[in-house]
């Protein structure tokens, strides 16, 4: 198996690496119950998606 011949510099593989960062998830408000959800997803809060009921959410006891 092939092994590098020179070392990468600093500057080389910070390069590389500049993409490797995780970002933050984007959020969006529901239009329903106003909390935080992920776009073009079901609101776990109140189960709706593009204002109509999809998912009967239960109640925390």
């Amino acid at each position: 198996m092939p092994n590098p011949k020179r070392r990468h510099s600093k500057r080389r593989t910070a390069i590389r690496r500049s993409h490797d960062a995780i970002t933050a998830s984007a959020l969006s408000e529901c239009p329903n119950c106003h909390e935080r959800k992920r776009p073009h997803h079901i609101c776990p809060k109140c189960g709706h998606y593009k204002d109509r009921e999809v998912l009967e959410v239960k109640e925390a006891s």
